[in-house]
């Protein structure tokens, strides 16, 4: 009798989730299947460990429910009921549709969606741009994170990585600012907890008082959508007691002037008002942070999603050159180190093939889009979904279902599951996961460069989406180079290996190690801007940004973004604070009194892995954390089932009591696929579509609502 000894076999590769700690995957492989999925032990972020969304990663990818092959809808729209096709069906369906759409409405009437499903420059973000740009699509614009932050980030340090996160373990004093760092962004912890160990502070700002917070020195509890005024109130004292570094400002600056007299209004009493934070406290924090060096602030992207959050991060990236934090390691903020990436996006989303004139479409109005709420001339007739799943993470999502409903809207959707948007398509394509594909992250969280060798071989008829685009042109009959090139050969043009930052770095050497640190100094003797240096037009901090200086820089025409400030009005020169839109004072509020936040998941990447049991033990059900004073003016009992709504939609989840949360407040997280729930609905079936005043972000939590128990 033989025995077979099966040898494990190693691969390197990286997480494809979005998330800034892209942690660096060692493959466990034997028989040619996936048995284990572990952290790199020698990645100075990574360290050995991964998250517990990723715990179960390797199981993930043999999931009895996985898409496997091409299918057709045979039911009725969101029956979830759906045929096995082949490839060239598929894509002769999709053909023939489209053709039929661009001859009677033009190309504009399609529209993609796509997101950051998965993480990387062949297979992510930008995997069908090239593709919709040159069928002449609709341009969808992707804001559904961190767009807020980085346009406000921009205009006042420029595209600067800023304060390297393993640079933390050198800082005194550090404030997370609207992140759950323990939850988002586990890896940069440890930093921090070695800073702590040195005898550094550690502050969180959150108006929950999260796992994060519970681990802090000082969590100081701040209304939501309330941080430009608690920043421009730090600025009020720091400049009223004399706790500017002068000779920084001189420097290295533009538009002190124009900011004091904007923190001028914002007195420390003015503050506590608007953040509920007493007056005391936003003394003691200004000056311990102005003068305990070096200090560091870790922003979160929970900060844009109120109608003044890309104001409320231009203020937060000011203080660090008030205060010449810049110039130690150690010190300064950090919004995503991604500027630091020589990514060529010129070859990766081809702009030059979008036609003078296409309309853009922003991805957090596709329910308007799709119900002609927003007035379109041609209308929507297919819509292509990838890496997203709207239904679950876009606002309004009960438009968005309406819209998807229509019979006359071809949809078309590639997947790994039948997800709740998948539901209401009518042509699924199955793509590949990590372990299967081949691909160069993008990482946003710290400043290493990481290559994902395949694994194992894809599943069934699941393809990679940069080989889903170059069948799609196929079918369309598009003969350009670009669809004719290899992934290596993408991968190569998707980068300038010949950048300064890339020096020392080539794909060959990626392929043996995995991932390597960007050339831009190491975190021990990394201080960027210690003597200026912004890459703003004028290479300084811009107080008052140039960006918006004689009205060049305007909101969008479609989406005002806040009550109050009209289509195409300039916006200020320094920053602002402008007041949610669903306030106290507001019409709303005396049907809708509690104000809605919804944070990431423990055990849930957004939408990716809720329809794993394991991560659904983990996680739990749909939670609604509500303080015991609003509880029991509803007699609402901790464990009971109620319903949250408002004049948008509604969801039910499971009561639990808390001093977590302050009175008026509420908090469920996002995630929870939606047909899963008790009501078939989650918390986006709340929460509006409007933007924030920069960069087309979303306002998540500027959502008032009201509980009632089931």
């Amino acid at each position: 009798m033989s025995v077979h000894l099966s040898e494990t076999r190693v691969v390197r590769g990286a997480c494809p989730q979005d998330c800034p700690d892209t942690c660096a995957f060692l493959y466990h492989v034997e028989d040619d299947k996936l048995v284990e999925v572990t952290g790199d032990p020698d990645h100075p972020m990574t360290r050995g460990g991964l998250c517990v969304k990723l715990k179960n990663f390797a199981e993930h990818h043999y999931n009895p429910d996985r898409l496997l092959y091409p299918m057709k809808r045979v039911g009725p729209k969101g029956s979830g009921m759906f045929e096995r096709i082949s490839w060239d069906a598929a894509l002769a369906e999709i053909k023939t549709r489209w053709t039929d759409i661009i001859d009677q409405y033009g190309s504009q009437a399609i529209m993609p969606h796509g997101y950051l499903g998965h993480q990387g420059t062949l297979n992510g973000l930008t995997a069908g741009d090239a593709f919709f740009n040159r069928l002449g699509s609709s341009v969808a614009e992707k804001t559904y994170c961190e767009s807020g932050s980085s346009t406000a980030w921009i205009m006042t340090v420029g595209p600067t990585g800023g304060l390297d996160v393993e640079s933390l373990a050198h800082s005194k004093y550090i404030i997370v600012w609207g992140m759950n760092m323990l939850n988002t962004n586990l890896h940069a912890w440890p930093f921090i907890v070695e800073a702590k160990a040195k005898g550094a502070k550690v502050v969180v700002i959150d108006p929950v008082r999260t796992r994060t917070a519970k681990q802090a020195d000082w969590h100081i509890r701040i209304k939501p959508g309330t941080d430009g005024a608690l920043a421009l109130g730090m600025m009020n004292v720091i400049i009223a007691e004399g706790l500017v570094d002068a000779d920084y400002v001189e420097k290295y600056t533009v538009g002190y002037d124009q900011l004091a007299a904007r923190a001028a209004e914002f007195p420390p009493e003015r503050v506590s008002e608007i953040t509920g934070i007493p007056v005391q406290d936003i003394l003691t924090l200004a000056r311990e942070y102005a003068t305990t060096q070096p200090s560091a602030i870790r922003q979160g992207v929970a900060v844009e999603r109120s109608p003044g959050g890309g104001d409320a991060i231009r203020a937060i990236t000011c203080l660090p050159a008030l205060t010449g934090a810049w110039r130690h390691v150690g010190g300064g903020t950090v919004e995503m180190p991604i500027w630091e990436f020589p990514f060529r996006f010129d070859f990766m989303c081809r702009p030059d093939w979008i036609k003078p004139g296409t309309r853009v479409i922003n991805e957090l109005d596709l329910g308007a889009a799709l119900t002609g709420a927003m007035p379109l001339d041609p209308p929507i007739k297919s819509l292509f979904v990838y890496n997203s799943n709207p239904v679950s993470q876009a606002p309004n999502a009960g438009q968005i279902v309406a819209g998807l409903m229509r019979e006359d809207l071809f949809t078309v959707a590639s997947e790994l599951f039948i997800t709740d948007t998948a539901k209401y398509a009518d042509i699924l394509l199955p793509a590949t996961m990590q372990a299967e594909q081949l691909d160069l992250m993008v990482t946003w969280g710290h400043l290493y460069v990481m290559l994902n060798t395949p694994a194992i071989a894809p599943p069934g008829e699941c393809v990679p989406n940069v080989e889903l685009f170059r069948r799609l042109a196929g079918a369309m009959g598009f003969t350009d180079e670009h669809w004719s090139l290899s992934d290596e050969e993408m991968i190569r043009r998707s980068y300038d290996w010949d950048a300064p930052a890339m020096e020392g770095i080539t794909l060959e050497k990626l392929k043996d190690k995995g991932w390597m640190r960007l050339n831009v100094g190491l975190p021990g003797e990394r201080a960027p801007h210690a003597e200026g240096n912004f890459k703003t037009p004028s290479g300084k901090c811009e107080f008052a940004a140039s960006a918006a200086a004689g009205g060049n820089f305007v909101v969008p025409v479609w989406r005002s973004g806040y009550e109050g400030m009209q289509p195409g009005t300039p916006v200020d020169a320094v920053p602002n604070y402008i007041p949610s839109h669903e306030n106290a004072a507001s019409e709303a509020a005396s049907r809708y009194p509690l104000n809605l936040v919804s944070p990431k998941p423990h055990a849930f990447l957004n939408t990716q892995y809720a329809n794993e049991p394991t991560q659904q033990r983990r996680q739990g059900e749909q939670l609604i954390v509500i303080h015991p004073v609003d509880a029991g003016k509803r007699a609402i009992e901790h464990g009971s089932y109620v319903r949250v709504f408002n004049e948008r939609g509604a969801f039910e989840a499971r009561a639990e009591l808390s001093e977590d949360v302050s009175p008026g407040l509420m908090m469920t997280n996002v995630g929870h696929w939606p047909g899963l729930n008790r009501s078939g609905t989650a918390v986006n079936s709340t929460t509006s579509a409007r933007h924030c005043n920069l960069g087309q972000a979303g306002t998540y939590c500027d959502n008032l609502v009201e509980v009632r128990k089931v």
